[in-house]
Parts: structure tokens; C-alpha cells; sequence
């Protein structure tokens, strides 16, 4: 999926949670909304993840609280945490609290990579290569942090099919460790120096106003997926035109 895809898809969806009617989902539609099944929206709820839905007679419904809540969990799932710090995490919010700002948190929090993380075990990494893996290979590709190791299994992560052709090019070994090291440590810095202008800057101002109307919230949502998109197209042409002033600095020395 390429980036504009996945920003027209979270566009879609920010659009999508703001004209759900609150207080009328059924468990089926809450599940359908949030994408997960019935049976997962009531294991989550019976850990306190959501509240109490209303009930009229014997039919239960949900709000769009409900949503942004379960939302927000998967998102918090895509990073990492497991459902106790989950419940941590949550617990600083009001149950019933506001539906725009869980859904403003759980966008800000959305994974950046287009597809969650492949799971396998040394067989099927070595399938996904296209080759075989010999232990200094597996050693690189943990050094640069294309691959994660969990127990018998790896986890990868974005940039993985690029590191593999890396090494098939026949290319120093610690060359590419190097610059891989290189590349991580910059863009690491630069990720959280962005995150933290981000928050201050963009989310902050958001935040410190009272009130806000579902299209005003829908838009800022709309707005954030629009930022992360040219964030991603900012950083690889500045990246282009400091490596080209690099070669005319070289040139000219």
C-alpha cells in the first residue's frame, strides 16, 4: 500500500468515525466500525477497556466513544503494548470522555509503516529473503534493525526487502552496517525532534481549545494524515538536496 493510499484510507476512516451516530451501534456495527470481531469488542470490554454501553430493554448500543476508544487500543496494539499497559494507558482518560480527542490520539499514535509487522519463524525468513540467510547476513540485518528477534521467531520491520538486497550486491559487509547505523541514528533523531515539534505545535494548540464541532475535529484528523504524508515527502527530498550540496561541496574543494 503505497503512502498516499494510506492516507486516503486514514482520511476515509477519521470521516467515517465523526458520522457514526452516538449511542446507536449495535455490537455488530461497533465491531464492524473499529474492525475487530464481536467476540474481541467483548473480551475488551469486560476488561474495562470501554464502558458500559446503553441499554434500551434488552438491546445494548454504543457511541462513537466507544469506537475511538477501541480505536485507540489498536493503535496502542500496533506499537507494542501489551493489554495491561494498555489498561494503564486508558485509565488517564474519562470512560465517557471526549470521542474527537481519543480519535485525534489514536491517529497521532497510527503506525507510519503500511502493513503491521510479519511474524516467522528461521525457515520462513529465509523464504521471505529469497535465500538463505547465513548467521553474519541474520547479524546485519539485526545490527541495522530490519529484523527483530523474539525467541525462535523475527519480527520484520520496514526497510527489510531493501537491506537483502544490500547484502546481494556484494558490497562491504561493514560498509553497509555502517552506513545502516548511520541512517538509524540520524533518522531517529530527527523522528523524535519531529514528534516533539509535532505534539507542541500541531496537537497542543488543538488540545487547549475548549470546544470543538464534529467538522472542525473531522478536518484537524484529515489535516494530520495530510502532514504525515508530506512529512514522509519532506524528509526524502531534504535528504536529496543535502547529499546534493554534499557532492557540489566535494566538487568544488
Amino acid at each position: 500500500m503505497s503512502v498516499e493510499a494510506q492516507s486516503a484510507q486514514s482520511a476515509q476512516s477519521a470521516q467515517s468515525a465523526q458520522s457514526a451516530p452516538s449511542a446507536e451501534l449495535t455490537v455488530d456495527e461497533l465491531a464492524a466500525a473499529t474492525g475487530m470481531t464481536v467476540r474481541t469488542v467483548r473480551y475488551y470490554a469486560g476488561l474495562g477497556l470501554i464502558p458500559p454501553p446503553t441499554r434500551r430493554g434488552r438491546q445494548a448500543f454504543y457511541s462513537d466513544t466507544h469506537a475511538a476508544r477501541l480505536k485507540l487500543v489498536r493503535a496502542l496494539q500496533d506499537h507494542g503494548l501489551s493489554l495491561t499497559a494498555i489498561e494503564d494507558y486508558l485509565a488517564r482518560f474519562p470512560v465517557d470522555g471526549d470521542a474527537d480527542e481519543l480519535a485525534v490520539r489514536a491517529l497521532a499514535l497510527t503506525t507510519w509503516s503500511a502493513q503491521p509487522p510479519e511474524r516467522m519463524g528461521r525457515p520462513e525468513l529465509d523464504q521471505r529473503a529469497g535465500r538463505p540467510l547465513d548467521e553474519a547476513a541474520l547479524e546485519v540485518l539485526l545490527t541495522l534493525g530490519v529484523v527483530e528477534r523474539d525467541g525462535e521467531e523475527f519480527e520484520l520491520q520496514p526497510g527489510f526487502d531493501a537491506a537483502v538486497k544490500l547484502l546481494g550486491l556484494g558490497i562491504s559487509v561493514d560498509g553497509i552496517t555502517a552506513a545502516g547505523i548511520a541512517v538509524r541514528e540520524h533518522t531517529e533523531a530527527l523522528a523524535e525532534e519531529l514528534t516533539e515539534i509535532f505534539a507542541r505545535q500541531v496537537i497542543g494548540p488543538y488540545r487547549a481549545q475548549e470546544q470543538h464541532t464534529s467538522e472542525e475535529a473531522a478536518a484537524f484528523q484529515a489535516t494530520i494524515v495530510q502532514l504525515r504524508q508530506l512529512t514522509l515527502e519532506a524528509v526524502v527530498s531534504g535528504f536529496q538536496r543535502a547529499s546534493n550540496q554534499v557532492i557540489n561541496r566535494s566538487l568544488r574543494g
